[in-house]
């Protein structure tokens, strides 16, 4: 029996051994193989089996082939659960609407029913201001061309500074009467001189109101008046009125701001004579100029820093006022609607400001060019590096509470995995939006920004391809026949 066992080992041993050399066998047949077939496909760059060589060389040889330099990027300090942000109180206004934005990062600090169309009554000159300065920057206008009052202009009521038809002034002359002491003559002669009828120029305003993307602006004049209130002859064929919400309105003040940064030499103008003969200049609507801290009455509105934008007065409309200002740097854009009295309006846009500037402030959160560990790269096909670094496009800009220190959480977005060189430095490859949780809120305080290449990649020659599939093709290889073992 024990002889029995000897030989049953001994057959055990002999044909493990046989079934070994049979495996090297196949290795060794499948490398021939394989070494006879690779250079055919290295060498087809445009086909499709190079395709898949060159995607697993982006997978496999990242770090081998990356030489990006990346010293002058930083990590972006984002948390992994977002700080909690614990808002201020907010005041109570005596208004039907209201809004608070800060204009560089358009966040808004203050909303009360802010998205309701309501009439803006002379608000509405923001938008035509706007299309006259952006006539004048364009070069279709110049500030010293003359104007000649038309029947329309010289017919309309309301605010004034009667204008008489066939009557010539510059368009400054005019834009300030429109600005300071909101002369709808002055508006519709200005509207007739760009549009050639007020309605050409009115589809203007509506193209804008689109373009800027305001959903409940719609305008039926240049003025905000009432349909009614209109020259018979001048009067739509809609009988739509005028609306717009105040984010509407805030975000109009915006567009001014952002396009024409010297808007403020026209509406910090606390009085004007439009012409020699008048016995009385026009007086500027807006009680809140800082210049009024002189005037016996107004002074105690002057508010500190304030230089626009628009006042607004219909029997529909209540009294409106948009307004802006500028404290240590910082510029704020606040609009209320409704409110029951002039002074009102003042009043609770102090009140809002106020609440801005005293409880807020910009902080830099992520500086341009951070990168996030969870996509510092992507990867490259047919370029002389695999991958490519990725960082943030922009400074990442909030407006929080002033306690607040903690940093904000991450999400990356990216809409490609790969992309194929040539690539050129600040290739969009997707987003990362920034979040603070706000207590209380289901509506976090987000900021998105792009995720871009920072830097450029060629696209590699045939042969270093061809090397890095066969240092590709090797390395699968080895791997395989390590695996028969």
């Amino acid at each position: 029996m024990k002889g029995v066992n000897v030989l049953k080992s001994t057959d055990t041993k002999q044909k493990w051994t046989k079934q070994r050399k049979f495996k090297r066998a196949v290795a060794i047949i499948l490398l021939i193989q394989m070494l006879t077939a690779a250079p055919a496909v290295s060498m087809a760059e445009g086909s499709d089996a190079n395709t898949s060589t060159t995607n697993a060389a982006t997978t496999t040889n990242t770090s081998a082939d990356t030489s990006a330099n990346t010293s002058n990027t930083a990590a972006a300090p984002a948390a992994d659960t977002a700080a909690e942000v614990v808002m201020p109180i907010v005041p109570q206004l005596a208004v039907k609407s209201a809004v608070l934005l800060e204009p560089t990062t358009g966040q808004i600090l203050y909303s009360f029913n802010s998205e309701e169309a309501l009439p803006p009554a002379s608000m509405t000159k923001m938008m035509t201001e706007y299309i006259v300065a952006e006539q004048v920057k364009e070069g279709k206008l110049s500030w010293d061309d003359m104007v000649t009052v038309k029947e329309n202009a010289a017919e309309q009521i309301g605010s004034r500074v009667f204008l008489a038809q066939g009557e010539q002034y510059t368009v400054k002359q005019l834009y300030i009467a429109m600005a300071v002491g909101s002369a709808n003559d002055a508006t519709v002669a200005l509207a007739e001189l760009v549009g050639g009828t007020e309605q050409n120029f009115v589809k203007m305003m509506n193209d804008e109101a689109k373009r800027m993307g305001l959903p409940t602006a719609y305008f039926a004049n240049s003025t905000g008046l009432s349909i009614a209130d209109m020259p018979e002859a001048y009067r739509p064929d809609s009988t739509k009125e005028t609306v717009m919400s105040a984010m509407d309105a805030a975000i109009l003040a915006k567009y001014i701001v952002d396009d024409h940064p010297d808007f403020s030499q026209f509406t910090t103008i606390p009085s004007y004579k439009l012409r020699d003969r008048d016995t009385d200049p026009i007086i500027n609507y807006n009680w809140m100029l800082p210049a009024n801290a002189s005037n016996t009455y107004l002074k105690q509105f002057a508010y500190e820093g304030l230089d626009g934008m628009k006042t607004g007065h219909t029997s529909a409309a209540g009294q409106c006022f948009t307004g802006t200002a500028v404290r240590n740097g910082v510029r704020l854009i606040s609009v209320v609607m409704g409110a029951s009295t002039e002074a009102t309006r003042f009043t609770e846009t102090a009140k809002l400001l106020d609440y801005g500037f005293n409880n807020f402030e910009i902080k830099k959160t992520i500086p341009a060019k951070s990168t996030i560990d969870s996509a510092k790269t992507v990867s490259v096909k047919k370029g002389k590096q695999t991958s490519v670094p990725l960082v943030t496009d922009q400074d990442v800009n909030f407006v929080l509470p002033k306690d607040v220190t903690g940093a904000p959480s991450v999400t990356v977005n990216l809409t490609t995995k790969e992309l194929t060189a040539p690539v050129k430095s600040g290739t969009k490859v997707g987003t990362a939006t920034y979040s603070y949780k706000v207590q209380g809120s289901n509506t976090p305080i987000q900021r998105t920004v792009n995720l871009v290449t920072s830097q450029e990649v060629e696209k590699a020659g045939w042969f270093k391809l061809f090397m890095r599939a066969i240092g590709d093709f090797f390395h699968d290889l080895f791997g395989s026949v390590k695996n028969l073992f």
